[in-house]
């Protein structure tokens, strides 16, 4: 055993692929440090635990993770229910962060600030494979790892609200009046939109959820409105596969949006490209293109639901091979291409496609996915079993690659022709892009 091999895997991200990733790495017995920027297990899914999502438990229960459950004595929960944010934390997260084998592993409040090769930038080749990766932290902490298995998700970086992938004009003045996605409407962020316009962008399943939400507040408050705007120039694919998609909760989902729009409660603005936006009065004013006219529109509050898209910056002296269209790897981006894809027929892939020209370091979970909205829980635990088959040395089963995913629904972005929003199948099951359709939420997330 060479000396890098005896130093640990180090993992990025305690959320549901990082701590898959953990539970794969300690049945191969190799070495592991997980290092999570937040205060504990699933912090980003934390952030929605509001949130249902509509993938029920068995697609969102990782292998490995099961078994060391199992063995501890653990009660699973009900496979066919639908679980929310708060449910996969307190129920699957934080019991598998704490079981013996795992706890130990991970540090928390470590924030990952940058990767390297230990003596070595990214021009300098020589030897390169044999140097241990550096992880430095934002305490100024270093780490020497053996490989990275990068989990840290896309929760942090959504996209911008502006059309052509850049910040609407005022956007950081106006921040006041802007919403993440998935906000808890009907509990904790109740008062910021009870009796006030509320502008929803995005034609995900996050902006689905969302809309969902307000409408009921609307019901209940009097002076609620809702509006709801896409790039698309028509909402059928947020709208879904209905009674013929095999997760009955997606199907809902669209369903019970289309008949609030149809009945008036939610305003659909169609063909909407937000150019700027102006506080004024303690409001906000929306300029907005459709077409070749320009319009205001003027609320309360906008949700951003435009979906999320990977930073890379952390790597950037690595050696990474992306693609300069979906910044995903180049082996994996046709694979995912919501164009061609949908959440449920994105291939089986593993380890050869996540692969990059820097040996060692892989994007898992919903990083790994780019821009690209597709993304299901489930394929980043076959991601991750095959990256920690391959480095414990057994390529037969790192490219023994299988995906059984629930078929039908909408989780791609509409073509340009037509514009999309952003795409949920939220964080867990539940992602947004731009625009496709992406609450409830799916089974996605990685992070």
């Amino acid at each position: 055993m060479s000396d890098l091999d005896q130093l640990p895997v180090a993992v990025i991200g305690a959320g549901p692929v990082g701590l898959a990733a953990a539970a794969h790495l300690h049945e191969r017995a190799l070495p592991y440090t997980v290092l999570e920027a937040g205060d504990g297990a699933g912090a980003a899914v934390r952030q929605w635990a509001h949130v249902r999502v509509f993938s029920p438990w068995r697609y969102n229960i990782d292998p490995a993770a099961r078994r060391l459950l199992d063995e501890a004595g653990w009660v699973a929960p009900d496979l066919e229910a639908l679980p929310t944010g708060a449910d996969l934390v307190e129920n699957y997260l934080q019991p598998l962060a704490n079981l013996p084998q795992l706890k130990p592993h991970l540090r928390y409040g470590a924030r990952v600030e940058a990767i390297s090769r230990l003596g070595y930038d990214r021009l300098r080749t020589t030897g390169r494979e044999n140097a241990p990766f550096l992880l430095r932290l934002t305490d100024g902490q270093e780490i020497l790892a053996r490989a990275v298995i990068d989990a840290s998700g896309t929760w942090d970086t959504p996209n911008v609200l502006g059309a052509s992938g850049l910040p609407a004009q005022g956007q950081t003045d106006a921040a006041a009046h802007l919403e993440h996605a998935l906000p808890d409407v009907l509990g904790t962020d109740r008062a910021r939109f009870a009796g006030r316009h509320t502008l929803v962008v995005g034609a995900g399943h996050s902006a689905a959820n969302t809309l969902l939400s307000l409408a009921e507040l609307a019901s209940a408050v009097p002076g609620t409105e809702v509006t709801w705007a896409i790039r698309s120039l028509s909402p059928t694919r947020t709208y879904g596969g209905g009674d013929a998609d095999a997760l009955p909760a997606r199907g809902a989902l669209g369903a019970r949006l289309r008949a609030h729009v149809d009945a008036g409660h939610i305003r659909l603005l169609t063909g909407f490209s937000v150019h700027a936006i102006t506080p004024t009065d303690g409001r906000v004013a929306v300029t907005v293109r459709r077409g070749d006219a320009q319009e205001q529109v003027t609320v309360d509050r906008i949700v951003a639901a435009t979906g999320f898209r990977p930073d890379h910056a952390i790597a950037a002296e690595l050696r990474l091979d992306l693609d300069p269209i979906m910044g995903a790897t180049r082996a994996l981006a046709p694979l995912i291409d919501p164009n061609e894809h949908s959440c449920g027929t994105v291939p089986p892939h593993g380890v050869d496609e996540l692969a990059h020209p820097e040996p060692g370091y892989y994007a898992v979970g919903m990083k790994s996915y780019g821009r690209a909205p597709t993304f299901l829980m489930a394929t980043g635990y076959e991601q991750t079993r095959s990256v920690v088959a391959a480095l414990a040395g057994d390529w037969q089963a790192a490219r023994d690659v299988r995906l059984e995913l629930p078929e039908t629904g909408v989780c791609s972005s509409n073509p340009v022709d037509s514009v999309s929003g952003g795409l949920l199948t939220t964080p867990l099951n539940l992602v947004d892009t731009d625009e496709p359709a992406s609450g409830q939420t799916g089974g996605c997330c990685g992070s």
